[in-house]
């Protein structure tokens, strides 16, 4: 009896990693943005508080999601190269210097996807399967 239990919770927590890292996220801006695509160090460049403008000049404001979210994992994993840890300590340095501070951090990607289908400023990340029209796809993660 004791190894059908183990064996359940292995596989349980084998399907819940299976699925939180392998979900596709994808990096959105409004849909009158003219941005079609971003590289990957623009992108990091972007969320890291190094840059605030868009290639062609207009302003450039990230949106990210709670810590703890898949899409964050993965973007934060895929763009910017740093675990949770290794971005509290960067945005504690970048505070306590005056450099700037952390994006505006929302709840999942329905807000993410919200914001920035209500401004062409915004940039954000969001799982694939919440695409739709009201955001236009820069950069797909898989």
């Amino acid at each position: 009896m004791r190894f059908n239990i183990t064996a359940t919770l292995v596989a349980c927590i084998i399907s819940f990693l299976s699925s939180h890292s392998f979900a596709d996220v994808v990096v959105i801006v409004n849909p009158s943005n003219s941005v079609s695509e971003l590289n990957d160090k623009w992108l990091g460049a972007i969320f890291l508080g190094k840059k605030t403008k868009f290639p062609d000049g207009s302003s450039a404001v990230p949106i990210e999601q709670q810590p703890g979210t898949s899409a964050r994992d993965k973007f934060n994993e895929k763009i910017l190269e740093k675990n949770e840890g290794q971005l509290r300590a960067y945005w504690s340095q970048r505070i306590f210097t005056g450099k700037g501070q952390p994006p505006k951090t929302v709840n999942g990607s329905a807000d993410v996807k919200k914001l920035v289908s209500e401004n062409p400023v915004f940039i954000g990340y969001i799982d694939a399967s919440e695409i739709d029209d009201t955001v236009k796809v820069i950069r797909k993660l898989e």
